[in-house]
């Protein structure tokens, strides 16, 4: 049996060896022992560097933030013991589907320090089963990647499985993770499963795309929405690390990270891991201290600054174009991209909106910021506003697409700043009736009688007081012709007076047409009509007049000597009319088809 080390001592490390006693004894014997130097302590294996977002990964539900809804959800169904069988995560990438569905595990197996405990929504991650999920090895709790696993033998593994009780947790859960993988035999194998799966059986799914479930799988699950996580929220997060990693940061290089993440927990922490690493060393490599600069995070991140933004903007707006190409053409050479500064001007627009209706001023992290929004907002009205969104908007697709987009960027900004001082529609009509009413401008017929060389004054066509009604009906046919023909074929005018028309229907017509008459003449003649159809008592239809002007002359005609003359030497001889205007109303009245002859 060999020696053990606790035979000499607590440490294994302080036995000495043969040739150590035998040096001693040699020293004992000869005089003053030489000191033997130590054995130099051998340096502890370097821990490989472990990324922010798996660092800081929520390991109690206390740590994960932006959440708080559905934390208290499930507190609720714990404490009431109204466990689901099956439970949904859903939420854009790194808002904490995974993590909640790991922290729901340890909540429903946690044992407690003693164990002795039952399940928790704030579980002790020190017993036995906390440890080993939080370190994937528990042997109850498995964790499958549907994108890896889709068919339906994947599945059908788990069907089998699931009918074994756990070996030494509470529950046996499956994680499932991007569950929307799976395909659709797959699914339909796991449905009957999933309605009624054994007691000791959990499932937690987690999916950033949800439209591609089944409603047959939405259905048999307890879902949870998680929400993005917003921006400030985001920045204190990012500030408590920060200060964890003995890293300093200004709040404004954060906020800008927090924006950069678009709600995404884990892209923020990414975008943070990458500043860090691209800040200087505050006070040299002595100190040791790193300083995160919103100079630096803008650099790093391609972004337009705050201040260059505000003066890109103020150039859009006060007119100067080489002002404008100027900071385009500057921002350009510092490594922002074109579509960065649309996009900047953008939010720059919808900040000014919003700050109109009293929101979104506190989000300016400067005081100069929230005082230049402010005066914007009240100098700018909301439809100048939306204008220069929309067209923003247009020109942020066409800098997407087109070949050089710098020279995009500045044509769809130009087309911006010439468009700014232009009025709305309702600003331009209300200035067009203004001009109208002071004689500023002419009425069309007025022009057209200027480009003649006619005499005019600036005023409406003459009143409905001066007009017979031929001439009412012709300045009708001057807007419609269809109304106007209507109007000589069927009306037999009783009483004619401005703005009131009484008028008999001609024979053939059973339609009533008096309220098309009133809008038509409201039409052409600016005047409220009060229009009345009577059944007898008017005169003649206009028509009806060149009928019988027609017949009258023809009548006269052939009973002149000369005409009797001609049809006794020409039996069978038919009158041919040469007056044009009295063909031309013949023809007139059959399109009508009314009044042939």
């Amino acid at each position: 049996m060999g020696d053990s080390p606790e035979m000499f001592g607590d440490d294994a490390e302080s036995t000495p060896s043969a040739a150590e006693l035998e040096a001693a004894g040699q020293s004992a014997m000869f005089g003053a022992p030489e000191p033997v130097p130590a054995p130099a302590p051998a340096a502890a294996p370097a821990q490989p560097y472990r990324v922010l977002a798996r660092k800081y990964r929520s390991r109690t539900f206390a740590e994960l933030i932006g959440q708080d809804a559905m934390v208290q959800t499930l507190a609720n169904a714990i404490r009431r013991e109204r466990l689901a069988h099956a439970f949904l995560m859903t939420g854009i990438r790194g808002v904490g589907k995974t993590s909640t569905a790991r922290l729901i595990a340890k909540a429903l197996n946690c044992v407690g320090p003693d164990g002795k405990g039952g399940p928790t929504i704030d579980p002790c991650g020190v017993c036995e089963p906390c440890v080993a999920i939080a370190e994937g090895r528990h042997i109850d709790v498995i964790e499958m990647d549907a994108a890896s696993n889709t068919g339906v033998d994947d599945v059908r593994e788990i069907i089998e499985a699931v009918r074994y009780a756990a070996v030494s947790a509470r529950y046996k859960i499956y994680i499932i993770d991007e569950v929307h993988m799976l395909s659709r035999n797959a699914f339909n194998a796991l449905l009957k499963t999933l309605e009624e799966p054994p007691a000791h059986v959990k499932f937690l799914f987690a999916t950033t795309e949800v439209d591609k479930l089944p409603v047959t799988v939405l259905s048999r699950c307890q879902r949870f929405d998680l929400k993005r996580i917003p921006a400030p929220l985001l920045a204190d997060h990012f500030a408590g690390i920060c200060a964890k990693e003995g890293v300093e940061a200004e709040p404004e290089a954060l906020a800008m990270v927090a924006e950069a993440a678009e709600g995404s927990v884990r892209d923020g922490l990414s975008i943070l891991d990458q500043a860090i690493a691209h800040a200087d060393l505050a006070g040299g490599a002595e100190a040791g201290r790193t300083l995160v600069t919103a100079e630096q995070v803008r650099e790093m991140l391609g972004l337009a600054d705050k201040t260059v933004q505000r003066r890109l903007f103020a150039a859009l707006l006060g007119g100067d174009g080489a002002a404008l190409l100027d900071v385009v053409a500057a921002q350009f050479a510092l490594g922002v991209e074109p579509l960065a500064l649309m996009r900047s001007a953008m939010e720059l627009t919808h900040r000014i909106t919003v700050a109109q209706l009293g929101k979104g001023q506190g989000d300016a992290l400067s005081a100069e910021e929230r005082e230049t929004i402010r005066d914007w907002a009240q100098r700018l009205t909301p439809g100048q506003l939306h204008r220069l969104w929309q067209l923003l908007l247009k020109g942020f697709e066409e800098v997407k697409t087109a070949p050089d987009p710098l020279v995009a960027a500045e044509m769809a900004l130009l087309r911006c700043l010439h468009a700014a001082d232009m009025p709305d529609p309702g600003q331009l009509v209300k200035k067009l009736e203004a001009a109208m009413a002071s004689g500023a401008l002419m009425a069309p017929s007025a022009s057209a009688a200027a480009g003649q060389g006619a005499p005019v004054t600036a005023s409406a066509p003459p009143p409905p007081a001066d007009l017979g009604w031929e001439a009412l009906v012709e300045q009708v046919e001057h807007g419609s012709i269809p109304m106007g023909s209507m109007m000589r074929i069927q009306v037999r005018v009783i009483d004619l007076a401005p703005g009131r028309l009484v008028y008999e229907q001609a024979p053939g017509f059973p339609d009533d047409i008096s309220g098309d008459l009133r809008q038509t003449l409201q039409r052409a003649t600016g005047l409220v009509w009060e229009v009345e159809r009577r059944a007898s008592g008017g005169q003649p239809t206009l028509i009806e007049v060149v009928n019988a002007e027609r017949e009258a002359k023809l009548a006269a005609q052939r009973s002149s000597p000369l005409m009797q003359a001609a049809m006794a030497a020409f039996p069978g001889a038919q009158q041919v009319e040469d007056d044009p205007a009295a063909g031309a109303a013949r023809r007139h009245d059959s399109r009508q088809g009314n009044w042939s002859r």
